[in-house]
């Protein structure tokens, strides 16, 4: 078995780890003080290291780096009775394998010791002269490999791309890929999100200004649409984009210029266009929510990017990818690590799949992670049409009272009529408050023609609701 080495000035501590120890098999040293320490570890040289922080003489943080110089191999589990945040960070940072806080219960900590002997530290590779990859699509799956094939087809021609897929899929990577293998790699590439923008703003950011243009605007700016000149434009969200900015885009991109506000002056914005949504535009522009010009415009070559739970064969591939951007290599993944990898649903797809190997290099001190290292799986489900993760839940909820107010099945006859009853004026009323009343962008959030809207409004009295004078509009 192995040889351990208990730091402790207390003698109770070195008694415990002593007995418990042993009953594994290991050997046991104990040392009052690091200057001891030191010395029983020349005499037989430790494969674990037990370390209090507070100790006569030199104290435990500073014999860990000591440790870690003379004994890399070995891993130091740091104890104190004194924890505080500085002490925890300091001591992870020096290289503790894990960091326990007294009184710490005796059976959990030879749990600890266990795991740390199975995963001896990562011992840092020399770096080599090339850096860690940089973010960029990994997949071999069928699904992907299309992928692939699409942006090698359409890298070359100079034409307007629209990227759709669920949230998480990697829709910007894709993006930057285009460009990259395009004629304007040598040219910007510039990420553009007008919901993100301030409402008040959205033109300045696009198209610039000119200084003294309104309130604040002290000197020229130039809009993110001129900075793109040359390059490629991604418009990320363009579902959400409104109507009067759809106008607007739609007009630079048939001149090629931009006219920042406040000036008569026009700038050349000579970019390609790539955008990328999750929501259905064809459908939105069957509600009258997108323009049909525009989405036309957009639809030149269309590459549908595969949710993470349809290409599983990828997680494996994927999650040694981000562990590799983490850090130096040797660091992997126990077969029950894979094994969990592979069974959770991922509906944050590969965003979500990158934050779980982040979070679990941080929490997993060995050389091998294990599944208690990922953190818990993401609850709801995809959202890709804006559904609420909860709205199923709620309305079988709500059948289910129904259900059990009614006397007989007759009872339930209109069950669908009175969901909408319930449903669709508290759906609108909400929507007219996003809009401050007015009813083309509620139709527009909604989904629905203005007429429609209209119509239902009409149905459940709602038409003065409202209270704004410009609703109509």
């Amino acid at each position: 078995m192995s040889h351990i080495l208990v730091v402790d000035d207390e003698p109770s501590i070195c008694w415990s780890f002593d007995r418990a120890l042993r009953e594994e098999g290991h050997s046991v040293a104990t040392a009052a003080s690091a200057e001891a320490a030191f010395a029983a570890a020349e005499d037989a040289a430790p494969d674990l290291v037990l370390l209090d922080v507070r100790l006569p003489g030199m104290d435990g943080l500073r014999a860990l780096s000591e440790f870690q110089s003379r004994f890399h191999a070995a891993p130091v589990i740091v104890m104190t009775a004194f924890g505080d945040l500085d002490t925890a960070v300091r001591a992870i940072q020096c290289g503790a394998f894990e960091y326990l806080t007294k009184p710490f219960d005796l059976d959990a900590a030879v749990v600890i010791i266990r795991r740390a002997l199975a995963n001896a530290p990562v011992t840092p590779t020399p770096s080599s002269d090339e850096a860690p990859p940089a973010r960029r699509l990994v997949g071999r799956s069928p699904l992907m490999q299309a992928v692939f094939r699409k942006i090698a087809l359409v890298s070359t021609h100079d034409v307007p791309v629209l990227i759709s897929g669920e949230s998480g899929t990697g829709k910007e990577l894709v993006a930057q890929a285009i460009h990259d293998h395009s004629g304007r790699v040598t040219g910007p590439f510039i990420p553009i999100c007008v919901p993100a923008m301030p409402s008040s703003l959205i033109e300045s950011e696009l198209f610039g200004h000119r200084g003294g243009a309104f309130t604040g605007a002290r000197d020229n700016r130039v809009g993110l649409l001129t900075q793109a000149d040359g390059g490629s434009a991604f418009f990320d969200e363009i579902g959400e984009v409104t109507l009067a900015t759809q106008v607007k885009l739609l007009r630079v991109l048939e001149t090629r210029s931009v006219l920042p506000v406040g000036s008569n002056e026009a700038r050349a914005a000579n970019f390609r266009l790539i955008a990328a949504t999750n929501r259905r535009l064809d459908q939105m522009v069957a509600a009258g929510s997108f323009r049909e010009d525009l989405f036309h415009r957009l639809n030149v070559f269309h590459i549908e990017l595969p949710p993470l739970r349809d290409r599983r064969e990828d997680i494996p591939l994927l999650a040694e990818h981000f562990l590799r951007q983490l850090g130096p290599g040797g660091r992997q993944f126990s077969p029950a690590m894979l094994a969990e990898l592979l069974s959770r649903p991922w509906h944050g797809n590969v965003r979500e799949l990158r934050n779980a190997i982040e979070h679990a290099a941080i929490v997993g001190r060995g050389a091998t992670l294990e599944p208690d290292a990922l953190p818990s799986p993401a609850s709801g489900r995809s959202t890709e049409h804006g559904d609420a993760p909860s709205i199923g839940a709620a309305v079988s909820r709500w059948i289910n009272e129904r259900i059990e107010q009614a006397d007989s099945t007759e009872e339930l006859a209109g069950l669908y009529d009175q969901f909408l009853k319930e449903a669709e004026p508290t759906l609108f009323t909400r929507a007219l408050q996003l809009a401050d009343g007015n009813r083309q962008e509620a139709s527009r959030l909604l989904g629905m023609h203005r007429q429609t809207l209209r119509e239902r409004l009409r149905k459940y009295d709602l038409e003065d609701s409202t209270g704004n004078p410009n609703a109509d509009t």
